[in-house]
């Protein structure tokens, strides 16, 4: 059961499925965010120094050097994402990569943000050519997938820049195929190595194969 109802009534809405499951996050998978977000804080007069790898913390005050508190924080997510079509572009060869995948596996994008923001990323995903159905979440990722996953054996892969998601998804599925995706090195130094049966990837030139393996379906390259 999904730990989010919101989240559980936006799976129930999708048509039953048994090809194999590819559940994909979008911030830094699909979309960037940590390369652009950067250039929004510059416009509201802060900075981002990231010493770990969280947000609250390491945002600081361009001219006084004080760290943004919680608060600030969460507002000024809340505020890009109002703007995210301003400010986020396709991550490199995503688009092409699920479309390679073709009909042979259900793609569903699953996407911890506030729902009052579905309908500005809805709109953002469709105006790029990702027409794939979208989930919100304000809860742990792995409820949502298996139930997703449904009665079914079918196989899961789910792939995540945040590692305790991909923990959450293999506590819920422990038969999962889960990849984190994290092209910059010195944003993964900031990592603890990653736990036993999460694999990394770079860049979707490197996933797109490795998915594929795990579904045990073809592409079209």
């Amino acid at each position: 059961m999904s730990d989010d109802p919101e989240t559980a009534r936006q799976i129930a809405e999708l048509s039953s499925d048994d090809r194999p499951l590819l559940v994909l996050d979008v911030d830094d998978v699909l979309l960037e965010f940590l390369r652009v977000f950067p250039n929004f804080l510059d416009q509201q007069g802060f900075e981002l120094k990231l010493r770990t790898f969280k947000l609250t913390g390491n945002i600081v005050d361009k001219l006084t050097r004080e760290e943004a508190d919680p608060s600030q924080v969460t507002a000024m997510i809340d505020e890009f994402f109002g703007a995210q079509a301003d400010w986020q572009p396709l991550a490199e060869g995503a688009a092409d990569a699920l479309a390679s995948f073709g009909e042979a596996a259900e793609i569903v994008l699953l996407t911890a943000m506030p729902h009052r923001h579905r309908d500005t990323r809805r709109a953002h995903l469709d105006a790029l050519g990702l027409n794939y159905p979208l989930l919100t979440t304000e809860a742990p990722k792995g409820p949502a997938v298996r139930r997703l996953r449904g009665e079914t054996k079918r196989p899961v892969a789910f792939v995540d820049d945040i590692p305790h998601n991909l923990a959450s998804v293999l506590r819920a599925v422990p038969d999962a195929h889960v990849f984190h995706m994290m092209a910059d090195p010195e944003v993964r130094a900031l990592l603890d190595p990653l736990e036993d049966g999460m694999h990394h990837v770079t860049t979707w030139a490197d996933a797109a194969p490795r998915i594929a393996d795990a579904l045990g379906i073809q592409r079209s390259v």
